[in-house]
């Protein structure tokens, strides 16, 4: 199994030859304001520890997700953006969509839109199972998941019984107070606390994600496991650029000193696309503040290269790729042979699918330097709870370090207020 790196090969050209050089210093800069705690959002640096301290409790918040989804069909993970997201890239891309038969519950999700017909259909859909909810939410209030809270919580006490329905909700919220915390004191509900020292979309590697996973009959403890020998491996590297994480938050804000002000986040493995909703809120919420920022997009190939294949081959160069590519499946499934050929795909019988994947993915690469767009690699072991801890860690910290590196505060997000303020004066909440 081959550890995460990063290759930066096909970005390198598009840069001035002493970039990397010039950008080695701003790097460790940030990394000392990082590791020191003294750069800006420094009261919320609590997710460099996570992988330690959550290992701690592993193993407890395994016992207690198994006992609470025992005799459940369907668990409602209400959240909205870093109160879900991270959760739902585990589970989406570790999920087999074609095994039905496993003693977990399905993990389905809510709070993170305020769409009616969804709720309308999820609310019918779960009359016929038996259900339970985790809510997220460090302070109760926020509209999206508490209003799909109080609907499903109406909906599982009228169903279940109040007794029953309390023994069925998992409260994951503030260690002293809120309004759910409030609520789950009453209602006896099991609770596990977000870190007041860890923003939401830094929180996977916390109860926030951990919980939800292991309900959905994750390794919780390889996930860790993924994330800590990440960090052991790299945190305190005295030489950034050996850091993968310190390279690839060089490269990306290099080019965007030479006019690539978009990253399209791309993997050959649909699995992944939920990982890359993960990714567009982390760099998107750190960065994308005082008018400053790279842009960041996703696709899924080859799906996107028949529909935004063009746009990024020969669209706008303000472009520039990052490809997750993991370590390939040992996969079975072949082409076969057709006596006839009329699709003239006989020159692919016997061939895997996976190694027919590898040859679209160097070609793509090759086809989009060619046409101007850099790209970066970066290379991680096959598709598992480990590699996805690696990933997430990595990460976390290139997003820290390239938001230092751009000068803003990665761990704030003042500009999500607004749209919340306008919302409810139109509806005329008291005060507004």
């Amino acid at each position: 199994m081959r550890n995460l790196s990063v290759n930066i090969g096909h970005a390198r050209d598009f840069l001035p030859p002493e970039a990397l050089t010039s950008w080695a210093s701003r790097v460790d800069q940030a990394q000392k304001e990082l590791l020191e705690g003294t750069g800006r959002g420094n009261d919320f640096l609590g997710w460099l520890d996570l992988p330690e301290k959550s290992m701690k409790t592993a193993a407890e918040i395994t016992q207690i997700a198994g006992q609470f989804s025992e005799d459940l069909d369907s668990v409602i993970v209400i959240g909205i953006g870093g109160s879900y997201l991270g959760t739902r890239s585990v589970v989406e891309t570790l999920a087999d969509p074609y095994v039905k038969s496993r003693k977990n519950p399905e993990i389905l999700f809510a709070g993170h839109h305020l769409a009616d017909r969804y709720y309308a259909g999820l609310l019918d859909y779960l009359k016929t199972r038996q259900w339970g909810i985790v809510v997220v939410s460090k302070s109760g209030t926020t509209t999206e998941p508490a209003v799909a809270f109080r609907l499903l919580k109406k909906a599982l006490e009228s169903q279940a019984g109040t007794v029953k329905a309390a023994r069925r909700v998992i409260a994951i919220t503030d260690r002293s107070r809120g309004a759910l915390h409030r609520l789950s004191e009453q209602m006896g509900y099991t609770t596990f606390i977000i870190p007041d020292d860890v923003g939401g979309r830094f929180s996977v590697l916390s109860p926030v994600g951990l919980v939800p996973i292991a309900i959905a009959g994750y390794s919780v403890t390889s996930l860790l496991e993924g994330a800590l020998a990440y960090k052991q491996s790299h945190l305190y590297s005295r030489d950034s650029l050996n850091d993968p994480a310190g390279i690839y938050a060089a490269v990306r804000n290099a080019l965007l000193g030479v006019g690539k002000t978009t990253e399209i986040l791309a993997s050959f493995e649909p699995q992944l696309h939920y990982f890359a909703e993960w990714w567009k809120q982390l760099f998107g919420e750190s960065e994308g503040k005082e008018g400053k920022g790279i842009y960041p997009s996703s696709a899924e190939f080859t799906t996107d290269l028949h529909s935004m294949g063009q746009y990024i081959q020969q669209g706008l160069r303000n472009l520039f790729e990052t490809f997750i590519i993991p370590e390939p499946p040992h996969s079975p499934v072949e082409v076969p042979a057709d006596p006839q050929d009329l699709d003239g795909l006989n020159f692919l019988a016997g061939r895997k699918i996976c190694a027919i994947n590898d040859a679209a993915l160097e070609g793509t690469v090759q086809a989009h330097v060619e046409g101007g767009v850099p790209v970066i690699r970066i290379e991680t072991g096959p598709i598992s709870e480990y590699m996805l801890g690696e990933l997430f860690y990595f990460f976390e910290k290139a997003c820290a370090i390239s938001g230092y590196l751009l000068g803003v505060n990665p761990f704030d997000q003042p500009g999500v207020e607004l749209y919340k303020k306008n919302m409810f004066r139109l509806l005329r909440k008291p005060g507004h």
